[in-house]
């Protein structure tokens, strides 16, 4: 329990608004849950949340220590009272989450409360399966990241152990990772491997594609098998053979078949036309091959873990 005593300088404001202004992490709906459990009392008494407090008063917190800290990127998990996430598998080890298009995996100069790392953290906090303040505490960390408008299958580590298995597969290729799109244009021919060389331009926050090897480029191995056909549209299945930035959008538009809604590498009047502002692409499989030991993971070896509805395929494909 701690307490804060109203001063002069904030004597006739409202129980909910002094408290709100006083503990900035604690969110605004379990603000309100808190005073009506009596964990929030002035003077020992019950209290109600629209109570005018006066110079003097004493209010009496009956909540976690963490609450009182002052906010930093490391704690904005903690403004979450309700996280959301999909959860597509979850165990002791680690967690599947789909992601969905439009939300950012970690903090940036846009967002830094609404993020998927902060919905995991608040979600195992609200559990009891993490604390910040616990004694060497792990914190969850995300093993693969996305593109803010890209959805799909992300993996999140419970503990040190996983985060380091996980990074080496992935790092050895030991695990399978397919994507679904949505192509203006059918690739020709329709399913094949294509290699090609990628340089990222920073400034730009964009990838060049080149044929031929050329300095700072980076090799880029894509496999790709059309699915569908519906007028101009194709829905296609990719699998990366290397990971690098925006392979698959910079790969298909090399080839004449941008993804639908793409704005940085796809045809902006045809993704007008159809009403689209995200890239149509979707990490929606993960298999776990794991050829060599993989520790505490070894019972993953051979398992598919699938994302059933995917949105844009829904939409046009059916």
């Amino acid at each position: 329990m701690r307490e804060l005593t109203v001063g002069k300088n904030d004597a006739g404001q409202r129980l909910d608004r002094f408290v709100g202004k006083s503990l900035p992490l604690l969110p605004p709906a379990l603000l309100q849950k808190y005073i009506r459990l009596k964990r929030i009392k002035v003077n020992g008494q019950r209290a109600a949340r629209d109570q005018r407090l006066s110079q003097g008063d004493v209010l009496q917190l009956y909540i976690n220590d963490e609450f009182f800290d002052q906010p930093r990127e490391e704690n904005m998990f903690l403004t979450l009272f309700k996280p959301s996430l999909d959860i597509v598998y979850e165990d002791e080890n680690l967690m599947l989450l789909n992601k969905k298009a439009g939300l950012v995996v970690h903090a940036d100069e846009t967002e830094k409360v609404n993020t998927l790392i902060n919905h995991i953290q608040a979600y195992l906090y609200q559990k009891r399966e993490w604390n910040p303040r616990w004694e060497n505490a792990f914190t969850p960390a995300l093993c693969n990241r996305i593109d803010r408008n890209t959805g799909g299958i992300v993996i999140a580590a419970k503990n040190a152990e996983t985060l380091r298995i996980i990074n080496d597969k992935i790092r050895d290729h030991e695990l399978t990772k397919r994507y679904l799109c949505i192509t203006l244009g059918a690739p020709r021919p329709p399913a094949g491997e294509v290699e090609n060389f990628l340089r990222k331009d920073e400034k730009k926050k964009q990838v060049f594609v080149f044929h031929k090897p050329v300095s700072g480029a980076k090799t880029a191995v894509t496999r790709y098998k059309t699915l569908q056909r519906r007028g101009e549209l194709a829905l296609v299945e990719v699998e990366l053979l290397t990971g690098r930035t925006h392979q698959i959008r910079a790969t298909m538009a090399d080839l004449g078949c941008p993804l639908l809604g793409d704005g940085k590498y796809g045809n902006g009047e045809k993704n007008r036309g159809y009403g689209e502002t995200r890239q149509a692409l979707y990490s929606y499989q993960l298999t776990f091959d794991l050829p060599t030991d993989a520790g505490i993971l070894n019972y993953l070896r051979g398992r598919t873990f699938q994302v059933e509805q995917v949105p844009f395929r829904e939409k046009y494909f059916g």
